[in-house]
């Protein structure tokens, strides 16, 4: 699970299940109603919000969230999982909100996810030129190998040439 943070008003992004989602609180929150409401109109909507759109997390998936996050359980807490609202599930909760702040932080939603997939789109532009860069250098490697085995001989001193004894030596022609 990757996190992450955006402007001011700190809305996180978090990836679960190979989705970029916010929790419903920080989106109750941004849109300024108490998260109890905000799942009520969710709930009253339902239709409107399929899977992929919006989704409980599993006990696993919130505990792995909060490890992640930095939450503590000793102190309040919620009853139930959280629920989690993809992209395209956070904009429709502005649509089921009808509220001034919610169509105008619906906008601020929209941003945060498309500067969060530019930075993704800019990581893995930067990953795939890493590799390119990596795999010219191991055939570099390569081949300056080769020319220094090919060099070597050239570069040692000429072994002396065998002498022959001078004299003379019975059995020799």
């Amino acid at each position: 699970m990757t996190e992450i943070v955006l402007s001011a008003a700190e809305l996180r992004i978090f990836t679960i299940r190979g989705h970029h989602i916010v929790l419903d609180s920080a989106l109750a929150a941004l849109y300024g109603v108490t998260t109890g409401n905000f799942n009520k109109a969710v709930t009253r909507n339902r239709e409107r919000f399929p899977e992929d759109f919006a989704f409980v997390l599993t006990k696993e998936e919130l505990e792995d969230l909060m490890f992640q996050s930095g939450t503590s359980r000793s102190h309040g807490g919620r009853r139930k999982p959280p629920r989690v609202f993809t992209e395209h599930g956070a904009i429709m909760a502005a649509g089921v909100l009808n509220s001034p702040r919610a169509v105008s932080m619906s906008v601020y939603v929209v941003r945060a996810f498309v500067r969060m997939r530019s930075e993704l789109l800019g990581r893995a532009d930067l990953e795939k030129r890493l590799a390119q860069v990596e795999k010219a250098l191991v055939h570099h490697d390569h081949a300056l190998r080769d020319l220094c085995e090919k060099l070597r001989p050239l570069l040692l001193p000429p072994p002396d040439p065998p002498r022959r004894r001078v004299g003379f030596r019975v059995g020799e022609e």
